[in-house]
């Protein structure tokens, strides 16, 4: 005797974006509840004069069946698009009114993401590991469109995306003769940039500590001239002061040089302090 299915998850509301996801999970849910039937059997028709208790009573039963498998496709379905569908009066007429609309547009999809594919470009602004990650999402939404790549194609696709400053690495890469999975690609890249990283940070202190050093000098400079008081060739500095009689500016020499002065004046003279 064949086991029941157990009931799964709901599926969460369809508000107009990724139908395929949720098309696969509203079936799957309806089969778990044994009424994915009534979303391709049509009305049962009775014929005139037909009274057949059994009949009638089967019928009644579809229609019951049919009332719980559209009510929870509605369910499934946010409020605005529950408006939208209510008015379908089967679970058939509304599964296939969804199908028509969204199943046309997951067509267009498909060549946006194509075209996103084809226009992706890594650029030196962002972090490449970052990058890498976002190309990986437009793979997986590829593959979830049913557009399969191989995993060399893949590679060799990453590898021509890669930003300007790794024209170096990118140019080894393509010409490497040993080919390469997917996930060795990324940790090479990760590798690579984590080196970079490394060597722009080094790079950086060693400039920063130049450029402190560069300052200090210039500051033992500045206060080196600002203390060195000594006249040039020598000479003593002139004491600038006002008369006391007149009031008028004189300048004096220091006092050792005024009386060498007054000595050799004595000297020349013949006299003798």
């Amino acid at each position: 005797m064949a086991q029941p299915i157990a009931q799964g998850e709901r599926p969460e509301k369809f508000s107009g974006n990724d139908f395929k996801r949720w098309h696969q999970k509203m079936l799957f849910y309806l089969t778990t509840l044994n009424l994915a039937r009534f979303l391709s059997e049509e009305v049962p028709v009775v014929s005139e004069g037909e009274t057949d208790t059994q009949k009638t009573a089967a019928i009644d039963a579809w229609g019951h069946g049919d009332f719980l498998c559209r009510n929870y496709i509605l369910n499934g379905l946010s409020d605005t698009l529950y408006n939208v569908y209510s008015s379908a009066t089967t679970a058939r007429a509304l599964w296939v009114s969804l199908e028509k609309k969204y199943k046309t547009e997951d067509a267009g999809l498909k060549k946006f993401i194509l075209g996103k594919f084809l226009d992706f470009k890594m650029v030196d602004s962002k972090t490449v590991i970052n990058q890498v990650q976002e190309f990986q999402m437009i793979l997986h939404d590829l593959h979830a469109e049913g557009m399969k790549l191989s995993e060399s194609f893949q590679v060799a696709a990453m590898i021509e995306k890669l930003p300007p400053l790794w024209k170096d690495l990118k140019n080894y890469l393509k010409h490497k003769r040993k080919e390469m999975e997917l996930e060795d690609l990324i940790v090479r890249l990760r590798i690579e940039e984590d080196n970079r990283l490394s060597e722009m940070k080094s790079e950086k202190l060693q400039i920063e500590a130049k450029a402190n050093l560069m300052e200090q000098n210039g500051n033992t400079s500045i206060k080196r001239k600002r203390v060195d008081y000594k006249a040039k060739n020598g000479r003593a500095k002139m004491i600038k002061e006002n008369c006391y009689n007149c009031g008028k500016p004189i300048i004096w020499p220091r006092i050792a040089d005024f009386l060498r002065k007054i000595k050799r004046m004595f000297q020349r003279s013949g006299l003798y302090l």
